[in-house]
């Protein structure tokens, strides 16, 4: 099994509410949230990078 370099976000703080994001070796991505590390998402760059534009574009 591999292990994942987890990373966690840079907005995340000092929280204990934590998103983390991984990079596998086949090229998807994994996010997983502090509170229950054992479930992932798992998505692409293009589709991650489509969801952070269309987020920022949002307004508040």
């Amino acid at each position: 099994m591999h292990t994942h370099n987890w990373q966690k976000s840079t907005y995340s703080g000092d929280a204990s509410n934590c998103v983390y994001i991984a990079a596998t070796p086949d090229g998807t991505i994994r996010l997983r949230e502090s509170d229950d590390p054992d479930v992932t998402l798992t998505t692409t760059p293009a589709r991650l990078h489509a969801l952070i534009r269309t987020l920022k574009a949002t307004p508040c």
